[in-house]
């Protein structure tokens, strides 16, 4: 693909995103730069007031924003919110799944319970959301010189096992569930991108480092400083640098990239 002007490679304007998990710590960057990129993003979440406010700034702002509050786990509401989606819209040109809560764990403490969950909000809710919007994915991709993209969020703990040591007794233990349904989402990513290349949807995963929350890091300064004697950056990441690997994947300047996890995590998984 070729003779798309370098001012528009990175644009989205006149598209559609929806956007998962998009008040979260780092779904408010991942929402922010699509909107900044010129497409009306649809901010999804479980807290309409969390959501409402974070449309709110980004209309203050002058760029487009809307609420979906449905639960992604649930499969009635997702259908329904993707027909409205297609009766406002008629396309889906970005779909982005961020979605995830969970708690902290270990061998010891986490239940089948905590995997099911886990795998059932990461995995399944995520290709569910994706089949379903595949007409409007379709749809969007015919418009588009690149096609469409999905885009969905997994961890370096898919790839990499957490170092037991590293979290000592902060409290703050990386459960073996996270990871196995981070890793789980990573390999639907590469099935997807070879079953849908056909229809111009391009599937990716970004799979960020260590990005605590400002709070964790307060609350645990021998953690923090551990994190970043474990990292080759020597320092933690900002949800902030999650907005170049987005809006790669999401617009144009992708058109030659699908079936990739992309990590952004300062080289911890290169160790």
């Amino acid at each position: 693909m070729s003779g798309i002007p370098f001012d528009k490679l990175f644009r989205l304007d006149g598209r559609v995103a929806l956007v998962t998990g998009a008040a979260g710590y780092l779904g408010r960057s991942i929402s922010t730069v699509l909107a900044e990129a010129g497409a009306h993003v649809v901010l999804n979440g479980r807290s309409r007031d969390k959501v409402a406010r974070l449309a709110d700034a980004l209309k203050e702002r002058g760029l487009r924003a809307s609420v979906a509050v449905f639960d992604v786990t649930d499969a009635q509401e997702s259908v329904t919110v993707l027909r409205s989606l297609e009766s406002e819209y008629g396309r889906l040109d970005v779909l982005i799944n961020n979605a995830y809560q969970g708690r902290t764990g270990t061998v010891e403490t986490a239940t089948a319970a905590d995997f099911n969950a886990a795998y059932d909000l990461t995995v399944t809710a995520a290709f569910r959301l994706i089949q379903t919007a595949r007409p409007l994915l379709e749809k969007a991709a015919r418009l588009n010189p690149a096609g469409s993209a999905v885009i969905n969020i997994a961890s370096m703990y898919g790839t990499v096992s957490p170092d037991p040591a590293l979290y000592g007794d902060s409290g703050m233990n990386n459960p073996p569930f996270y990871g196995a349904a981070k890793s789980g989402l990573i390999q639907l990513t590469r099935y997807l991108a070879c079953h849908l290349a056909s229809s111009k949807i391009r599937v990716n995963s970004i799979s960020p480092g260590p990005f605590p929350p400002r709070e964790i890091v307060a609350r645990n300064p021998d953690f923090y400083k551990g994190l970043c004697r474990r990292n080759p950056m020597g320092r933690i990441g900002d949800p902030d640098e999650l907005r170049g690997p987005v809006l790669l994947l999401a617009s144009d300047a992708g058109s030659y990239i699908t079936g990739i996890n992309l990590p952004v995590d300062g080289g911890w998984t290169a160790w």
